[in-house]
């Protein structure tokens, strides 16, 4: 019995770290750099670093390595097979975001570039806005087909 308990307390710890770290690295980007750097693949054995990562992103996810022009990149994608987060051996990463028809809604580079999406329940996008301040409108007709446009600079497409 006391054997148990002991491995209780140990999971409950080791549960607890996992989720401390997962707390500071959320948004610490470039997170493998930093995961690095901060000594947590030191410190975690090999097979929890996946759990770990699951919970920084908050879903389930597989996380590949490998190379690209002899640099080391390292991928996170989601259980829909949807790249959600970049990053390469110079620290230059980017984040996705998908909604649960796996559009996506949100992009996010190191070097401060960002577009967002809205999609309607058909799939067809609705909105789109970048950092600089430029956005689009769309909208449908029943069949799919776009009737409306609109943009920041002014342009308009009406067909309705």
């Amino acid at each position: 019995m006391k054997r148990f308990i002991r491995k209780i307390l140990k999971e409950d710890r080791l549960e607890r770290y996992m989720n401390k770290i997962a707390e500071v690295m959320k948004n610490d980007y470039p997170i493998f750099s930093n995961m690095e750097l901060y000594g947590f693949y030191d410190q975690l054995p090999e097979f929890i670093i996946p759990v770990v990562f699951n919970k920084i992103f908050g879903q389930i996810v597989n996380v590949e390595v490998g190379y690209h022009f002899n640099r080391k990149v390292r991928s996170v994608k989601n259980e829909n097979n949807n790249l959600i987060y970049y990053e390469d051996g110079d620290g230059e990463w980017y984040r996705n975001e998908y909604d649960k028809n796996g559009n996506k809604i949100y992009y996010e580079t190191s070097k401060g570039h960002w577009n967002k999406r809205e999609y309607d329940e058909n799939g067809n996008i609705i909105y789109y806005e970048n950092g600089e301040g430029y956005w689009e409108k769309y909208e449908y007709d029943e069949n799919g087909n776009r009737i409306y446009y609109e943009d920041s600079s002014g342009e308009i497409r009406d067909r309705r």
